[in-house]
């Protein structure tokens, strides 16, 4: 199809630059992830963190996922383990 065809295309969506397109993303559970993840750093071994469930941005089922997809990018193993009241995080 010649380059002036493409050009005059209808599109459903607007266009921009590449250049002007975020290339990081920061999901909605970055900080809380980013304070477990952090506290966990250096940890006595058989010691836990215990998180407070309401103290929590969102249920502890998102917060597990979000907290497992970071682990697995940045190669650490952690367990989790929940009650009524906390979430508990630990290096396993």
């Amino acid at each position: 199809m010649p380059k002036a065809m493409l050009d005059s295309k209808i599109r459903s969506f607007k266009t921009t630059p590449q250049s002007d397109v975020p290339t990081g993303r920061h999901g909605k559970h970055r900080d809380i992830v980013t304070r477990i993840l952090g506290d966990l750093e250096g940890l006595e071994s058989g010691t836990a963190l215990k998180i407070p469930l309401d103290e929590l941005p969102d249920t502890k089922v998102n917060i597990r996922s979000a907290l497992s997809r970071a682990t697995r990018k940045v190669g650490k193993s952690v367990a989790t383990a929940a009650d009524e009241t906390y979430l508990y995080v630990w290096n396993s």
